[in-house]
């Protein structure tokens, strides 16, 4: 095969089904969320919704540490739809009540979650930032409002660093198990075009960097490099030709979890990914004698693997 190999060794960190992680940022933290989800890990993934930039998820986290309900006062009404800076417009509701209810729901899991979680992945998609005019603050969202509301600039290697060399030390103090993994995002922004992306990404791997260096909780998975050079072809993005593919990302979730995952981790997830499978197979005659015995296989694989892993009991 025409490829150049990502050399990524086995990390002496090590996922397994105890523990509990959390994902946040761009679309691809929603992949491997989804990923590590659908294996029946313990996971919270994007509280917030979808964030791009370094700020908005550093200021997602401070959130959750200091757990403060949403009000009324914290949202705003834009175009018949009552939303917030600091999530997504998966929030937005055209009712004030039922915005905040969504929005405090998840954030008051994820608050209570963080604190026993071990693993915090991160990715980052874009150094780039808006800053709204009238209060200075980062959003992470501008909701279709009008670009001269914001001031839009791109972030420096150095400011990244500072501000996460903050919250690694909050973190490290309140959690001291807790372990960081960055990524970047293999999603090409390219609004500004393919120099500014470049210079973007780089911005950001240069910052992961430097933050690796300085604190032994962090660690980087290279989903980038993985994206842009393992699959260097057009067959492994999507139709706009900036996101991975389906493709690829069952591709770097396998990578990713050859690299992090136990011997007896990586055996559960596969044994679980296809009990997932069959259960969501639909069948066009549910009554017959051929689906129930396939059901009553089911439930006795799901009796095998609780008997084996007790543990997992509850998540499927």
């Amino acid at each position: 095969m025409f490829q150049t190999k990502i050399e990524i060794h086995h990390s002496d960190l090590e996922i397994s089904y105890h523990d509990r992680l959390m994902t946040l940022g761009s679309c691809f933290a929603e992949n491997i969320g989804r990923k590590l989800t659908d294996a029946y890990f313990l996971t919270n993934v994007n509280p917030f919704g979808v964030l791009y930039n370094p700020v908005s998820i550093m200021n997602s986290i401070e959130l959750l540490l200091n757990y403060k309900e949403f009000t009324q006062d914290d949202i705003f009404e834009n175009r018949s739809l009552w939303q917030s800076f600091s999530h997504s417009s998966l929030f937005s509701n055209v009712s004030p009540e039922l915005c905040l209810e969504k929005i405090n729901s998840k954030y008051s899991n994820a608050s209570e979650f963080l604190k026993n979680s071990k693993f915090l992945i991160l990715t980052f998609g874009t150094a780039w930032i808006y800053e709204d005019r009238k209060s200075g603050t980062v959003v992470s969202n501008c909701h279709k409002l009008p670009s001269n509301e914001f001031i839009r600039r791109r972030l420096s290697v150095n400011e990244i660093v500072q501000s996460y060399s903050e919250l690694i030390n909050k973190l490290r103090t309140l959690f001291p198990d807790l372990q960081i993994i960055f990524s970047v995002s293999p999603i090409r922004h390219w609004k500004d075009g393919a120099h500014e992306n470049n210079i973007s990404k780089s911005t950001l791997l240069l910052a992961i960097d430097e933050l690796q260096k300085k604190f032994s909780q962090v660690h980087y998975f290279p989903a980038y490099e993985i994206q842009m050079d393992e699959l260097r072809d057009y067959r492994f993005y999507s139709a706009d030709m900036l996101h991975p593919s389906e493709v690829a990302i069952d591709h770097i979730w396998e990578r990713f979890s050859e690299t992090y995952f136990t011997s007896e981790t990586f055996k559960i997830k596969t044994q679980l990914e296809r009990l997932r499978a069959d259960l969501q197979h639909r069948p066009l005659f549910p009554e017959s004698e051929e689906y129930l015995s396939f059901m009553k296989n089911i439930e006795k694989r799901k009796s095998t693997i609780l008997s084996e892993y007790p543990y997992l009991s509850g998540r499927f």
